[in-house]
């Protein structure tokens, strides 16, 4: 049985049996444009950046949802939502360049990075983007260098929260890499005031990533609330997401009621509220989709994809867990692992999972695949980049397409 709750809204099951995703058969999108392919749901994407504005700016006018750009750095999906009204969090020259390459306004963007270089710092103020993020001294130094009129500015800040999710994606305590420690901040404020080229215009925080936990973000304003005083607040992102059937996460209306609600206790009404989704905005309007390669009867039964850690590398790299669905299918289930095809033992989707007699040639989806797995894709064992297609009342098209052998190859100096 698939748990259409996981997929994009509107996911449904037509009366020939057809997976649909977007209106689109996923298995004739299979077959059209090959696998392994990454399906991202137009339509739930563009309702998704709708539902963020509104929730916020229903509750206080004067905020601004920001897509964070490394959930899905691709100019396609960055224009998507820019459309729909939303500013975009960039971390680097590149992401910045796909930013606006797919349309985004740099006076909507912030800029971000523990470790920017003078090239991105020189990009940022090139490209006049809204706020640069100081995270470190070294970044009002090259911003100071680099300036020729005044830039507006907000200093990243370490709220001492240690949020309840993966180590690796914890950011708001003192010994992170992110972020000025709380014991630093006053004098940061300081030097950054000393600078005739830097407009500080407020505090940014963000605690961490797939948090379910409501408390967490109100402790997070709670502990900025006690810093000098500003007019602008980035809040971050860190929203998480439901990845399975028996995870439970909060809605959009949830966060938007705690973190406006403490922001109008803590700090008052007249402030700018800005907050920087990522995973939340996107990972349930994407799909992955691949054919099953072969399966292997044994002390377990293992059923091999054609894709795998170079397509999807958050279960290796943080242990989290997907669901599966073999699908346009009825049989009786068995228990297997989904595998992918690396040589890595590692390289393993899901055990244990009940999937109808999987066969050679099954389409096998997995659904939550929109956040981080464009991002982190890789050329293990050189497979090639796999596409993306944007689906949306029953239409098609490409937006990212499969990468070639000559462009693995291009960046290869050979000598003849």
């Amino acid at each position: 049985m698939i748990d259409l709750t996981l997929y994009p809204t509107g996911t449904h099951i037509d009366g020939n049996g057809r997976l649909l995703v977007g209106g689109c058969s996923v298995s004739e999108l299979a077959a059209q444009h090959g696998t392994p392919l990454g399906i991202i749901d137009e339509g739930a994407l563009r309702e998704r950046a709708r539902h963020y504005r509104d929730a916020f700016e229903s509750r206080h006018p004067d905020s601004l949802v920001l897509f964070a750009s490394k959930a899905f750095p691709s100019a396609s999906v960055i224009g998507v939502v820019s459309s729909e009204g939303c500013g975009v969090d960039v971390a680097s020259a590149g992401e910045l360049a796909i930013a606006r390459a797919g349309g985004a306004d740099p006076s909507r963007m912030v800029f971000h990075g523990n470790a920017k270089s003078d090239d991105d710092i020189r990009a940022a103020l090139d490209a006049r983007v809204g706020f640069v993020v100081i995270d470190n001294s070294d970044d009002i130094d090259r911003l100071s260098r680099h300036a020729t009129s005044p830039v507006p500015v907000l200093l990243r800040v370490s709220p001492a929260v240690s949020a309840s999710t993966h180590a690796a994606m914890m950011t708001g305590h003192d010994s992170s890499k992110f972020g000025i420690p709380s014991f630093q901040i006053a004098e940061t404020i300081a030097r950054i005031r000393s600078e005739p080229m830097l407009d500080l215009q407020g505090l940014h925080a963000h605690i961490g990533s797939q948090i379910l936990n409501l408390d967490q973000f109100e402790a997070e304003v709670e502990a900025i609330s006690h810093l000098e005083r500003f007019p602008v607040y980035d809040f971050g992102g860190g929203l998480g997401v439901r990845y399975i059937g028996s995870d439970s996460a909060p809605s959009i209306d949830e966060y938007a009621e705690r973190l406006v609600s403490a922001v109008h206790r803590h700090l008052g009404t007249g402030v700018k509220i800005m907050i920087e989704p990522g995973r939340s905005m996107i990972a349930q309007c994407g799909v992955s989709a691949y054919r099953v390669v072969t399966v292997k009867h044994g002390v377990r039964t293992h059923v091999a994809v054609d894709g795998g850690m170079s397509d999807n590398l958050e279960v290796a790299l943080y242990g989290q867990p997907f669901e599966p669905a073999i699908i346009d299918k009825d049989a009786p289930d068995d228990t297997v692992d989904v595998v992918g095809q690396h040589c890595e033992s590692g390289d393993t989707l899901v055990k244990d999972i009940a999937l109808p007699h999987p066969e050679v040639g099954d389409v096998l989806t997995v659904p939550v695949t929109g956040a981080y797995c464009f991002t982190m894709h890789n050329n293990y064992n050189a497979a090639l980049g796999m596409p993306w297609v944007f689906c949306r009342a029953g239409e098609s098209r490409v937006a990212v397409r499969r990468q070639t052998m000559d462009e693995l190859l291009a960046r290869e100096m050979l000598q003849r």
